[in-house]
């Protein structure tokens, strides 16, 4: 997208206009009550000014509702949490004051609406209101809107607003202990979020992110370019690395090739390898290199945190190598090759995979050697294990499950889906 389409994109965000008013008429600070918020005088005098449409003391029939707080007005409190997430603004001894660092962003609209849209996953609280039944987007804000990216990447783009609500729930639900709220209160806690998630969805169409046709969402260019840049920015000098990952033991071997920037830090490069060879991220992983074991901190054995280093600490020169191993229990052990160096194309798009050979083997079918049995047990309709691993795969006839199909459209899909559905801001 040109940066000047992306200009005209950023300026034309009312939540923009609105946030940056706001961070400039802020001045030196104003006082803030006991909880936070604003005075009810600043927030009179901010609801024409920002526009937000907000109804200050309404009148339902002949008697009027006194507006209290500033809290309860929905469009300002989005506002004000926006600039918060933002860093323009924050609260200092009973004062909202200024970031003086992050004040320039006031006069760079691109720059201020990437952060804003990088900053979005922070705004559960005030999108998400408690209500009677709370929703539970409110709780989880971040991976929904996650889940909601996922949607969308995943459908080839686009995703209608019931299967990004559908998908919400499934991922939500399952955190919950719910087997005992009854038929209606589950219908009144998945309206709640559903609600919450069309709520945040229009957020982010007003705000440019996403475009609406009908019930059917996308993703903008503009929110594509961030989320990308996000997951791995490359620069015109950057250095590509075309990799190739084998999983070991696997004969014929199952292998993919990949182009990935040199600078991608291994918790992704994690989560590229897992998309293009097939595998679902449902186990733990780590990086085997001379220097260490590279993966998530925290756990039994020693293990630097792979989200402070990146691909080019464990590989820089032609044929340089090093293990990734998915998977503790059937321990699914691939050899990561440097194959060589390409300089970034001005118009490529990566990480991308470009070619490869096999399918990804079923997760959980006990290593190589257990993959092996599978397909030999597949193979064989007389043998005792054929029909229960038909089932097992869900498969309706054996030619459904093909061990040597591979169609690097599908892995890129899968690639896309990753770098896109991440939080953003993470």
């Amino acid at each position: 997208m040109p940066e000047e389409d992306l200009a005209a994109a950023a300026a034309s965000a009312p939540a923009l206009r609105q946030v940056a008013t706001l961070a400039r008429w802020i001045g030196p600070g104003r006082k803030v009550t006991q909880t936070g918020q604003l005075t009810m005088a600043d927030a009179r005098h901010l609801v024409d000014l920002l526009e937000t449409g907000d109804e200050i003391d309404p009148v339902i029939g002949t008697r009027m509702f006194r507006t209290r707080s500033s809290a309860e007005l929905p469009r300002l409190a989005i506002v004000v949490a926006w600039a918060k997430a933002v860093g323009l603004l924050r609260v200092v001894h009973g004062r909202l004051v200024p970031v003086k660092m992050n004040q320039r962003l006031l006069d760079r609209p691109v720059d201020l609406w990437t952060a804003m849209f990088t900053a979005f996953n922070q705004l559960g609280p005030a999108l998400c209101p408690p209500g009677w039944f709370a929703s539970l987007l409110g709780e989880d804000f971040s991976d929904g809107i996650a889940v909601l990216f996922a949607s969308i990447a995943g459908g080839g783009g686009a995703a209608r607003i019931e299967e990004a609500q559908e998908g919400v729930w499934s991922a939500l639900s399952i955190r919950y202990y719910l087997d005992e709220a009854t038929t209606e209160q589950l219908g009144h806690i998945r309206k709640a979020t559903d609600r919450d998630l069309r709520r945040a969805a229009g957020e982010l169409v007003a705000f440019g992110a996403l475009a609406e046709d009908g019930e059917t969402l996308r993703l903008s260019p503009a929110a594509e370019k961030v989320l990308r840049a996000r997951f791995a920015a490359v620069q015109p000098e950057d250095q590509i690395a075309q990799i190739k990952v084998t999983l070991l033991d696997s004969d014929p071997p199952v292998w993919r090739r990949l182009l990935v920037p040199m600078t991608l830090r291994l918790d992704r490069l994690d989560r590229v390898i897992q998309a293009a060879m097939g595998w679902t991220n449902s186990h733990l992983h780590m990086f085997i290199h001379p220097s260490g074991h590279y993966g998530t901190p925290g756990l039994d054995f020693p293990m630097h945190d792979e989200r402070k280093a990146s691909f080019r600490d464990l590989a820089a020169r032609e044929g340089d190598t090093f293990g990734y191993e998915y998977d503790f229990g059937d321990s699914w052990t691939h050899e990561v090759l440097l194959e060589g160096l390409v300089p970034a194309e001005p118009t490529g798009r990566y990480p991308a995979c470009t070619d490869g050979a096999r399918a990804c083997p079923p997760e959980d079918c006990g290593g190589t050697t257990g993959y092996q049995e599978l397909l030999d047990a597949l193979s064989d309709p007389h043998d005792p294990d054929h029909h229960d691993l038909r089932r097992w795969l869900s498969l309706e006839q054996d030619a459904d499950f093909d061990p040597a199909g591979f169609d690097p459209a599908d892995a890129n899909r899968r690639i896309v889906t990753v770098m896109i559905a991440g939080r953003p801001g993470r």
